[in-house]
């Protein structure tokens, strides 16, 4: 028998672990990972003060805060479609809880709670999760502020001793006077606990990242509470009467359609919330080894409607993914849906055994809290987002009908407003005709529906038979209509002796098939080569129109060079599919580069990994980036004996010959340079790559060096020590730069600038360093305003 087929198992030979078919299955065994339990830790840490909070804020008994942390830990943990997501009481829904509460009373509140709960699960199964996705970014975002701002002014009135009203506008029209009355012992409570918020996440140096550990929620509220017990404040505290009296859900009552208005606002937010929270929490964790996997969003809203009923019927706020909790949950390492259930479990015991420690917490300490996330929630960052997309009319309007007039009237606004603008921006279009050099240019700015066909036929009349024409359509859409009226034109043209290019935006040609016209010569072989395109910017392999034939017989990987391996093969179709897509696009500007000669405007040097395309993740182009690569993305130190001068000698070249104005250092994740030089042992005889690796060995001094902070990148710590290695090397590598005579001589003049830089393969995103109190940060790229940070 060959040794490489395993012979049959008998009886005999057959381990004694291994169950016949006929023995029952061993019992499953429930185990917990460590960093589950020490994430459902820190979660608990976070989710105990603010279920408290949002409790108090809604005008709510405040054990139903925690039922609903309980609940939405337990069961909306173990049967939700995202594992890692955490649920509870969420301060979006605040606002709506507060105004049904004051309009039919809390055990009505519950039973419209329920009623959600039914109506999620019917859309669950109903398979229309993916819908709630598409209700636009600014409304939601909107929503989420204008509940903010609500929140905020409400508990602003607790934090300065008072109580605030049920209505918005009262609780603005009543600050003159709460300002007049304060309570400064409530005042100096909720201040310690805003500073402690505040500064706790921003501690510096190595002592400070092992404190901020802490959430600093529990820090805040733990502190202010201290302060006012050993003070002896006297200030209104946490009252959690005894859980014989707790008030279960009763019948609803009220009017039939206030009721089902409530019930659709409630199944509106709590799914819409926890369903783009799934999706966020999928982005969080991409990467992640062990990952969980990607979030069923059917299953999500089953388990989000089974939270919602099992926590309305005993008598707990209405539930909701929590966008504060999943993300620490993710950020402490959590690898399975055990920790968003241990901190629930943590949550029961807490309210079983520790009544007495939450009776001692103020209730305006809580109220800060709650404050604090409430003005989170208008986020600068979603402000400039649609600001950018043209979206802040939507967000505007959103955000002041939740203010001023309702969340589910708010948001109907919003969409209303969307609705308006995509309209709005379907029938505004723009279409110029001018002639240049002879050519009549024709230009169509935004959608090409048939509301413009009028005005794209006239206009396209204004161009002479036989003349040269290139028509640009700078739009993303074409119906249609418009599409079958510039056919007609296009072939009219044609015939008429006319040319027609008809290209996107930026002068991409584009294809507008001709009707009945002749195939091109060579019959349906041509006609499919010349439709042919590959997909850019992926590997060879992922090429849907060819694919490399294998390896003739007789051929083999080490095939000589004027052999016809598969590697040769590879290497031709892909120069043959930049002959046909892409050199007609750059010959253009390719033929000025040859005539005008290089003048980049940066030298970039990184590493010789495959995976770094750099004019992919720089959207450059010929002629801008002087690209020096070699293994580690090392650079010498000058006088280093380094047997290889090539990196020094493009250095040179780059500052003094070709005068680029800032130098790039880029590392990458998962660099094999950086793993060599954390296994390769001193000493002994070396390969070439072990007397190349040596300069990286003032990184690995620097990593080790105590007095030093940590490179990092901004929001989350290196998920190895590899990655730490990653960063600090080209932090290292910067400083070896500086110390090379033409760079320190171009520094000096002000003719230069040095960037770090970092690029994540399996996230696709690039981070870029700044230097800051914090010390060296990598901060992520998705902005204009972000690309301005000389290291």
């Amino acid at each position: 028998m060959p040794a490489c087929v395993p012979a049959r198992a008998t009886d005999s030979t057959r381990p004694k672990h291994v169950h016949q078919p006929h023995s029952p299955p061993p019992p499953r065994r429930f185990r917990v990972a460590g960093a589950d339990l020490s994430a459902s830790l820190a979660v608990f840490l976070i989710a105990l003060p603010l279920s408290l909070g949002i409790a108090l804020a809604t005008g709510a008994p405040l054990q139903s805060g925690l039922v609903a942390a309980a609940v939405g830990g337990l069961v909306a943990g173990r049967f939700g479609g995202c594992p890692l997501q955490v649920s509870g009481p969420a301060a979006g829904l605040t606002v709506v809880t507060a105004d049904l509460i004051h309009r039919y009373g809390w055990r009505t509140t519950c039973a419209i709670t329920i009623l959600a709960g039914l109506a999620q699960l019917v859309l669950g199964c109903l398979h229309v999760s993916r819908t709630a996705l598409a209700v636009s970014p600014a409304i939601v975002h909107g929503m989420l502020a204008g509940i903010g701002v609500t929140i905020a002014v409400a508990q602003l009135h607790i934090v300065l001793g008072g109580t605030p009203q049920s209505a918005v506008l009262d609780n603005f029209r009543a600050l003159p006077a709460q300002l007049a009355r304060l309570d400064p012992a409530a005042v100096w409570t909720s201040a310690l606990t805003l500073a402690l918020l505040l500064v706790w996440p921003r501690l510096p140096g190595r002592t400070g990242q092992f404190l901020r550990r802490v959430p600093a929620a529990l820090v805040a509220v733990a502190a202010a509470t201290a302060t006012a017990s050993l003070a002896g404040l006297s200030l209104p505290k946490v009252d959690l009467p005894s859980w014989h009296s707790h008030a279960l859900a009763g019948l609803p009552e009220g009017p039939a359609l206030g009721l089902a208005a409530a019930v659709l606002t409630i199944t509106l937010v709590c799914s819409v919330q926890s369903l783009l929270g799934a999706v966020a929490v999928d982005k969080l964790a991409a990467g992640r080894r062990p990952h969980p996997g990607r979030s069923d969003l059917n299953r999500e809203l089953l388990g989000q409607g089974a939270a919602n009923i099992a926590s309305g019927a005993l008598g707990g706020l209405p539930i909701a993914g929590v966008a504060v909790r999943s993300s620490a949950n993710v950020r402490s390492g959590a690898v399975s849906r055990n920790s968003t259930m241990l901190h629930g479990v943590w949550v029961v015991v807490a309210a079983l055994l520790m009544v007495p420690v939450l009776e001692l917490i103020p209730l305006a300490s809580l109220a800060a809290l709650v404050m604090a996330v409430g003005i989170q929630m208008v986020s600068l960052h979603h402000i400039r987002t649609v600001t950018r997309h043209r979206e802040v009319l939507v967000y505007v309007v959103t955000t002041l009908g939740v203010v001023f007039v309702g969340v589910l009237q708010g948001v109907t606004l919003g969409v209303a407003t969307a609705v308006a603008v995509a309209l709005h921006r379907l029938t505004r279009t723009r279409i110029t005709h001018e002639k240049r050099k002879g050519v009549h240019h024709v230009r169509v700015r935004g959608q090409l529906t048939f509301l413009a066909v009028p005005r794209l036929s006239r206009t396209l009349h204004l161009v002479p038979a036989g003349a040269d024409a290139v028509v640009e359509l700078d739009g993303s859409f074409m119906d249609h209509a418009a599409y079958e009226s510039l056919q007609d034109w296009q072939r009219t043209h044609l015939a008429q002796g006319g040319t027609v290019a008809v290209t996107g935006r930026a002068g991409m040609p584009i294809a507008v098939p001709m009707l009945n016209s002749p195939a091109p010569k060579g019959g349906r072989e041509a006609t499919e080569a010349s439709a042919c395109r590959c997909r850019p910017w992926t590997p060879w392999r992922n090429h849907q129109c060819e694919r490399a034939p294998t390896a003739q017989p007789g051929g083999h990987p080490g095939a000589s060079a004027g052999g016809s391996g598969p590697s040769r093969q590879q290497l031709a179709y892909g120069i043959s599919a930049f002959h046909r897509n892409t050199a007609p696009l750059v010959r253009g500007e390719l033929a000025r580069l040859a005539r005008e000669g290089q003048r980049p405007s940066q030298l970039f040097l990184t590493c010789a990994d495959s995976r770094l395309v750099t004019s992919m993740i720089t959207s450059s182009g010929p002629g801008d980036l002087f690209v020096v690569r070699n293994v580690g993305n090392l650079v010498p130190a000058p006088g280093a004996e380094c047997g290889d001068d090539s990196v020094a000698a493009a250095i040179e070249y780059a500052v003094d010959v070709l005068k680029v104005r800032s130098i790039t250092v880029c590392g990458h994740s998962g660099c094999g340079a950086m793993q060599a030089l954390l296994t390769t042992e001193p000493g002994g005889a070396q390969t070439p790559l072990e007397r190349w690796l040596r300069h990286g060995v003032p990184s690995l001094e620097r990593m080790a060096d105590e007095e030093r902070p940590w490179a990092r990148i901004a929001g989350r710590d290196p998920a190895d020590v590899v990655e730490q290695l990653c960063l600090t090397n080209v932090v290292q590598q910067l400083e070896h730069l500086r110390a090379h005579e033409p760079v320190a001589r171009a520094l000096g003049e002000g003719a230069l600038e040095l960037h770090g830089m970092y690029f994540h393969v399996g996230e696709a995103q690039a981070y870029l360093l700044t230097a800051s109190e914090e010390g060296d940060v990598f901060g992520r790229v998705g902005a204009a305003e972000d690309l301005h940070s000389p290291a």
